[in-house]
C-alpha cells in the first residue's frame, strides 16, 4: 500500500472527511483491521484565506509547494491537495513535485464521464466558479459543458462556504439556498448534474437532499487516492 500524502487544512472541516473516507475505503477494500497509510500536513486556513482574498496567489503557491515538499520528505508516494480552489496554483508549482499528484477536477471528470453526463453545473468558491483553471480542465480533458451560477447565486454560494461551512455551521436556510440555485440551473439551463466543487459543500448537501446527480469531489478524490495506493504495480 502506497503512503498517501494529504495537504489539508483548507478547511480542516473537510480535511477530516478526507481522513475518514480514505481509511473507510481501505477497510472496505482489504477488510479486517486494515486502514490507510496516511501523512497529513495541515495548514492554517486563516493565512490561506487572507492570501486568496488579497489575490496573493504566488504566496499561496509557495505555501502549497512547501507543504508538498514536507510530505515528500516524510515518504509520501502520492499527493492530494484537499481543496478545489487551491488547485488554481498547481500549474506554477507541480513540476517541482517528486511524486504524482491526483488533480481533484480529474476525479470529478472521471465520475461524470462514467455516468454519461455532459452538461454539468459547477458549484464552489467564487475563485473556482469564476476562474478558468477548473472549468477548462473539465472541458478540455473530459469534453464537458460546464455551467456556473449567475452572479448573485455565486455570491451566496461563496458566502455560505466561508462564513458557515468552513466554520462547521450547517444551516437549513443555506441548504435551501443551494437547492434553489440548482433547481434554476436545471430548469433554465439544462444542467444534468452538479460538481460539488468545494470540499465543504458535501457537508451541507448530498444526494438525499436533491433529485439530481451530485459529484462529491471530496469523496471522489479520496477514493481515487485509495485506488491508486492499492494498485498493483505493472509488471
Amino acid at each position: 500500500m502506497k503512503l498517501i500524502g494529504l495537504i489539508g487544512g483548507m478547511s480542516w472541516e473537510s480535511s477530516a472527511e478526507y481522513y475518514r473516507i480514505v481509511n473507510a475505503a481501505v477497510r472496505d477494500r482489504l477488510g479486517g483491521q486494515h486502514s490507510a497509510r496516511v501523512l497529513l500536513y495541515s495548514v492554517d486556513f486563516a493565512e490561506v484565506e487572507q492570501m486568496q482574498h488579497d489575490s496573493r496567489w504566488s504566496d499561496a503557491a509557495a505555501l502549497i509547494a512547501d507543504a508538498a515538499a514536507r510530505l515528500e520528505r516524510g515518504g509520501a508516494e502520492l499527493l492530494l491537495l484537499c481543496t478545489n480552489t487551491m488547485h488554481c496554483v498547481l500549474p506554477d508549482i507541480e513540476a517541482g513535485f517528486g511524486v504524482p499528484l491526483l488533480h481533484i477536477a480529474d476525479a470529478a471528470g472521471r465520475a461524470i464521464t462514467a455516468a454519461g453526463l455532459r452538461r454539468i453545473g459547477l458549484l464552489g468558491t467564487r475563485f473556482t466558479m469564476e476562474g478558468a483553471f477548473y472549468r477548462e480542465r473539465l472541458q478540455q480533458r473530459f469534453g464537458l459543458d460546464v455551467v456556473i451560477p449567475d452572479e448573485a447565486e455565486r455570491a451566496s454560494i461563496h458566502r455560505i462556504i466561508y462564513d458557515e461551512l468552513c466554520r462547521g455551521q450547517i444551516r437549513e436556510p443555506s441548504r435551501d439556498a443551494y437547492r434553489q440555485v440548482m433547481r434554476r440551473m436545471v430548469e433554465q439551463e439544462g444542467v444534468e448534474g452538479f460538481v460539488l466543487g468545494c470540499t465543504e459543500i458535501p457537508l451541507l448537501i448530498g444526494s438525499d437532499d436533491v433529485p439530481w446527480p451530485l459529484f462529491d469531489t471530496t469523496r471522489l478524490h479520496a477514493e481515487w487516492a485509495v485506488e491508486e495506493a492499492l494498485a498493483t504495480p505493472a509488471g
